[in-house]
């Protein structure tokens, strides 16, 4: 009993405590100072850039400039109203240079197009290189000879460009120790050289003549003035040794004429008093010794009918030097104007050759 007197009275004091603690709760106090910002946390990955904003308005024109001054432009130093450049064509056009077909078969192979074709000579010349070691190979758009092979042309936009692509001195590259050096012509020079000597004869004496095409090429024109490449040796022609600028000053003349046709006015400066090109006769008469020695070697069975060397032939050393002076003097074309003593003594030796 009086136990649970005593529980009852425990139950009470507990409850008045928690009414009494209850009863002490104050209003809220007022929120505390703010306290220091953390550290910053690491940045974010960037975002998807927007769409790009329209363009701006376009600003103001500015001031025009000062009016041109034709006078100052370099350009009329050739192309103006003279007849300099379409003069030069019209004779361009009459050349063998300018007309020629060589260029549809041989500017397409490596070992001719550096002569065949106008871009490959240029590039030939400005390579420092020869037709016998052109690194350019076959032109696949080969080209006849134009302004560009021989000229600078839009280098510098002024006269300047009349200027030749070369006029260095050229070594005959089948003809050892043979340099040719006379002025402007050392550029022709550079194709209008021989590409071959006559092959030695064998023990027996004997020469085999390869082709159809056997002797120096069609372009012995310097070697026929030095007096080389035939089967015998000459000596240099005085239309090489007196003559400053060699193939320019009689094919050309004193009007720069680009046919290339060479006119009896330029003998004279030297032939005072010559009215064709048969000068003292020699033309004439080498021209019958010519046809002398080109029928004896079709008889001979040395030349088809058509003067072209039968391939296979096995010849004696004197009979193939006959064949070779024959070539050489025909794929020169002077009909020995170039050099009248070397090309009688060809002649000759060929003549006696046949006896």
């Amino acid at each position: 009993m009086l136990k649970s007197r005593i529980n009852a009275l425990l139950m009470g004091l507990l409850v008045l405590a928690a009414f009494t603690m209850m009863g002490c709760e104050g209003e809220e106090g007022p929120v505390g100072a703010t306290g220091p910002a953390g550290e910053v946390g690491p940045t974010g990955a960037t975002g998807v850039a927007g769409p790009a904003g329209a363009d701006g308005a376009d600003g103001a024109d500015g001031a025009n400039g000062a009016d041109g001054d034709l006078s100052q432009l370099t350009c009329t130093q050739c192309h103006n109203s003279t007849n300099i450049i379409t003069g030069k064509l019209a004779d361009w056009d009459q050349s063998a240079h300018g007309t020629g077909g060589s260029f549809l078969y041989a500017g397409g192979r490596g070992s001719c197009a550096g002569c065949h074709s106008g871009a490959s000579f240029s590039d030939m010349i400005a390579n420092g290189e020869n037709w016998s070691n052109f690194s350019g190979g076959g032109d696949p758009q080969a080209t006849r000879q134009d302004c560009r092979t021989c000229h600078q042309v839009h280098v510098t936009g002024t006269e300047a460009d009349w200027a030749l692509t070369t006029s260095t001195a050229v070594a005959l590259e089948a003809v050892e120790g043979q340099t040719w050096d006379r002025g402007t012509s050392n550029l022709c020079v550079n194709c209008h050289q021989p590409r071959r000597i006559m092959d030695a004869a064998d023990a027996d004496g004997n020469v085999t003549i390869t082709s159809s095409h056997w002797g120096p090429h069609y372009g012995a024109q310097s070697s026929m003035l030095l007096g080389v490449g035939g089967a015998i040796d000459g000596s240099p022609a005085l239309h090489y040794t007196l003559v400053d600028n060699g193939c320019v000053t009689c094919h050309l003349g004193e009007g720069d004429e680009h046919s290339f046709v060479p006119t009896v006015a330029a003998c004279t400066q030297c032939h005072s008093d010559a009215e064709s090109f048969d000068i003292n006769g020699a033309v004439t008469e080498i021209g019958a010794m010519i046809d002398e020695l080109g029928a004896g070697l079709v008889t001979a069975g040395l030349l088809d009918e058509e003067f072209h060397p039968i391939g296979g032939t096995v010849a004696t050393e004197a009979q193939a030097a006959a064949v070779w002076n024959y070539r050489h003097i025909y794929q020169d074309h002077s009909h020995g104007v170039h050099n009248p003593a070397y090309t009688k003594a060809l002649l000759t030796a060929g003549l006696e050759a046949l006896q």
